[in-house]
């Protein structure tokens, strides 16, 4: 095993977080806007969740061909649900009382979830984007088959030709790839909810600073 490969495996990993990221907050953003398409967009990314992934890769392998942007398409699809879903939630979860408070200072819709739902929200929506990576970290394992790279054609390699010091050092690096994410992410998601926390704190105190008023 070598660090370039090491370094392709999170290549994939982060690129397709990076899509991740993007088209699944414009999902869950609409889902949340537009109530019509909110079931078509809920079923459409539970269903890709529950299509196996070596599945998922050979039917894009056939349309897109075999190769890494095959295996970060097919992990970005994979990887959409949480993002999506926890976006929705956590717009929806914000306190109406905000969301009239914003209406009343002149916010138009855009503004009000810019400046305010989405930053009371991103506590829930970072834990779904910390889910999506840490769960690519394994599912890019399977890029191999579609000539991906990364630590799964190290893996697969090692189980034909049975080196099983190469697969435990593969399996290691993929261990510690997770549990670095997994920790980092989840240290800053709890400062996200203790500031989430205390920001709610702050406009309890103004709205109820303004009825007394």
């Amino acid at each position: 095993m070598t660090m370039e490969r090491v370094l392709q495996h999170l290549y994939l990993v982060g690129m397709a977080a990076g899509f991740t990221i993007i088209f699944g907050l414009v999902l869950g953003i609409l889902t949340y806007l537009y109530k019509p398409v909110r079931p078509f967009v809920l079923w459409t990314v539970d269903i890709l969740q529950t299509i196996p992934v070596l599945a998922l890769l050979g039917v894009l392998s056939i349309v897109a061909g075999s190769s890494s942007t095959t295996v970060i398409i097919g992990i970005v699809l994979y990887s959409l649900l949480p993002v999506v879903r926890n976006t929705y939630v956590g717009l929806t979860s914000v306190d109406p009382a905000i969301k009239e408070a914003a209406t009343g200072m002149g916010m138009t819709k855009v503004q009000k979830i810019i400046s305010v739902e989405l930053q009371l929200a991103f506590p829930m929506i970072f834990t779904g984007i910390r889910i999506a990576i840490v769960t690519s970290i394994g599912t890019a394992v399977f890029g191999a088959v579609v000539g991906g790279g990364g630590l799964g054609s190290v893996i697969n390699r090692a189980i034909l030709i049975q080196d099983m010091d190469t697969l435990l050092e593969a399996t290691l690096a993929l261990m510690v790839m997770a549990v670095v994410f997994d920790f980092g992410m989840g240290y800053v998601e709890k400062r996200l909810k203790a500031r989430r926390t205390q920001t709610l704190l702050e406009e309890d105190s103004t709205l109820q600073g303004k009825e007394i008023v």
